[in-house]
Formats: structure tokens, sequence, C-alpha cells
């Protein structure tokens, strides 16, 4: 193996540290997106599609997110599947919405003072997936 591949994080969950700090940041991403999101008036339409207590919102996220970025598959242990699409179909989502979630991801994540390497990896990965869930 060269000394560059060993050098090179092999998902998203190694750029963040691997067990346990990917699930430490994880977890702090996501209360720090729904923090935005409940607070910040540029969040509002996406804060809508809610439900008034986030607690679930936010275990769900984490959950997905811990697998997504290739560590362990707590949510599709759990719940199956994701069906991102399918599960966000009942929603009006569309540029506005997807823009709100990537801001509130890019707040969050800034707010934490991750390494800037970190976030635009993250975002990079993240904001195809936002556009993809676009039904409007």
């Amino acid at each position: 193996m060269s000394e560059a591949t060993a050098s090179t994080p092999q998902s998203l969950y190694d750029l963040l540290g691997g067990e346990p700090e990917a699930t430490n940041q994880i977890r702090d991403i996501v209360e720090a997106f729904y923090d935005v999101m409940d607070s910040d008036e540029n969040a509002k339409t996406i804060r809508l599609m809610h439900p008034k207590d986030l607690t679930s919102s936010r275990e769900k996220l984490f959950m997905f997110l811990t697998g997504w970025t290739g560590g362990p598959q707590l949510y599709i242990e759990r719940y199956g599947h994701p069906f991102l699409r399918r599960r966000h179909l009942p929603f009006k989502i569309g540029e506005e919405e997807r823009d709100q979630w990537i801001y509130c991801m890019t707040k969050g994540m800034l707010h934490l003072k991750m390494e800037e390497a970190k976030i635009k990896a993250l975002l990079n990965a993240l904001y195809p997936i936002a556009d993809f869930m676009r039904n409007q």
C-alpha cells in the first residue's frame, strides 16, 4: 500500500475520526443542525415541516448519518432501508427547502468550529442527497 493510500480516509466516518470520535461529531452536527433549524428565521419553511418536538427527528438523523458516513448502520438496524425520497414525498421540497437544509447543516458545522476540510467534504457529499430530495 502506498503512503498516500494509507493516509487517505476510506469514508467520511474515517475522516471524522472513526469510532468513537466520529459518532460524537455526528451527534454534535445533528444537534447543531436542529438547533439552527429551530431558531433561525432563515430555516422557517423547513422547520414547519417537522414536529414541534424534534427529539425523534434528531435521533433518526443521527442514526442515518452515522451509517451513511460509513459507521454502524444504526438506522437500518432499527428501521430498515431509509428510502429517503419516499419518506420525504409527503413534503413539498423545492430549491428553497433544499437550500434551507444545507444552510442549517453549514451553519451548524461552522458553529461547532469544525475544520474547513471536514465541512467541505461533508457538504460535498450531502448536497447531492439534499438535491435528490426535491420533488417540486
